[in-house]
């Protein structure tokens, strides 16, 4: 009969960040089951979400249960890290409310249960264990005593660093729609973006997508229809700086966070013409499409009818003319690209702006040869927010794939040029409405 270790029992706790994307959890500590010490590094040698991770040993809803639980742990895994010749350290961490330096000092003391053998080592320790407390949500109403308590070994930390080195503030070439440092690492992550991957961004603006791309390794190159961004040409979109630089480019960004090796390139293209050779090209595909509200939604083209001009006149200055690019053929665009060019269990991860009041899950977006892996919510204000959502190719195109949105109705949403836009302005205008009313009421 197999012996059964109860290492393979063995929960681990994530201590999860709440400023990443506007959603709100009943408490920023997760238990999760069913995974290696192993799997718990790979997850936080990528995560942007996540503080730490730690090898739960006991938990309690006071300090009383917390010792019951802890004297139950298994001795034969404590004792590996708690004999003589170790050395260690204890941390107490507290949600939602700071602790007095002698309120933490009697929190350590108070665990002289636990059998520690080994010598403390405040700066370099062997091992490092960690109390922590959650106080709850609401800063406003912060409890006497803590509503969880939990005590465990520490694994290691993620990858919030990411965030500040990477910020778009200290960024060399940024435009007014860069994208969040923290959400182009949490996009890479959904993308599952490793080593040698070549990630393309049909709407590349400014790059922050291929930035994060190319810390995990990956080969980036993108596309965009804006001439002066894709050149770095034009308006600057800092203060007290009118005109870019003349190194404010994409390649400069890579060249700033040392990764310029893995960029591939750029170029100007518009995302609604074929441009690439029929060929899965592609390992993942990370892009966050206009929405007509920062940006405009412009494709090449004309509704007139327009002589061409004679073969080899002006073809190098010409400027094509441009026209409306609606939502709806934009996703349609993007989804019928994805499948043509991504590998087969390549992923796409977009933006999908909604109105809140009108959104339904049926709205998303589908397409015969991607499966829909995951939709998150980012709100935006009151009335609108927008969607993560990551598909992955499940099978290969065929001949009819493309017009399948013609009978979906999940694109009637967004028909019509500045669908959102339209109802994103209109929500504001009636918020500017109802306060100007409130503020005329109060002046009576």
């Amino acid at each position: 009969m197999a012996a059964f270790s109860s290492r393979s029992c063995l929960q681990y706790l994530l201590h999860l960040a709440q400023d990443n994307l506007d959603f709100r959890l009943p408490s920023p500590f997760w238990c999760l089951d069913g995974l290696s010490e192993e799997d718990v590094r790979s997850i936080m040698a990528r995560s942007v979400c996540a503080k730490s991770a730690f090898e739960l040993w006991g938990h309690g809803q006071t300090h009383s249960e917390l010792r019951t639980s802890l004297l139950n742990f298994p001795s034969d895994i404590m004792s590996p890290f708690m004999h003589k010749d170790s050395t260690y350290r204890i941390n107490v961490y507290t949600f939602n409310k700071t602790l007095l330096f002698t309120d933490r000092i009697k929190r350590i003391d108070a665990l002289e249960y636990l059998p520690f053998e080994g010598t403390v080592s405040l700066k370099n320790p062997q091992h490092i264990f960690c109390l922590l407390e959650d106080y709850g949500t609401d800063p406003n109403n912060i409890p006497e005593h803590p509503i969880y308590i939990y005590f465990g070994r520490w694994i290691a930390d993620g990858q919030r660093d990411l965030i500040r080195s990477h910020s778009v503030k200290n960024r060399h070439f940024i435009g007014n729609t860069s994208m969040d440092a923290g959400l182009s690492f949490i996009m890479a992550n959904h993308a599952r973006v490793k080593q040698d991957d070549l990630v393309f961004d049909p709407f590349v603006g400014t790059g922050s997508l291929l930035v994060a791309c190319s810390h995990f390794g990956a080969y980036v190159c993108g596309t965009d229809i804006d001439y002066n961004t894709i050149h770095g040409k034009g308006r600057s979109s800092r203060k007290n700086q009118k005109w870019r630089g003349p190194d404010e480019n994409i390649r400069a960004n890579l060249r700033q966070y040392g990764t310029q090796k893995m960029y591939v390139d750029v170029m100007v293209s518009d995302a609604s013409k074929p441009v690439w050779r029929d060929a899965a090209l592609f390992d993942a595909i990370i892009t966050d499409p206009p929405y007509g509200i920062r940006e405009a939604t412009r494709r090449t083209g004309s509704h007139k009818d327009i002589a061409k001009p004679a073969e080899g006149v002006f073809e190098e200055s010409h400027v094509p003319v441009s026209q409306a690019y609606h939502l709806s053929d934009i996703f349609t665009d993007l989804l019928n690209f994805s499948a043509h060019h991504l590998v087969m269990g390549g992923r796409l991860v977009y933006w999908l702006p909604v109105y809140r009041p009108e959104y339904c899950e049926e709205m998303v977006p589908l397409h015969p040869c991607l499966q829909l892996i995951s939709n998150c919510e980012q709100t935006l204000s009151s009335h609108t927010s927008r969607r993560l959502i990551t598909m992955e190719k499940i099978k290969e195109p065929e001949e009819f794939d493309c017009l399948a949105h013609l009978s979906d109705p999940r694109f009637s949403a967004y028909q019509g040029h500045n669908a959102f836009r339209e109802k994103y302005f209109c929500g504001l205008n009636k918020k500017s409405t109802k306060e100007n009313n409130k503020s005329d009421v109060s002046g009576d």
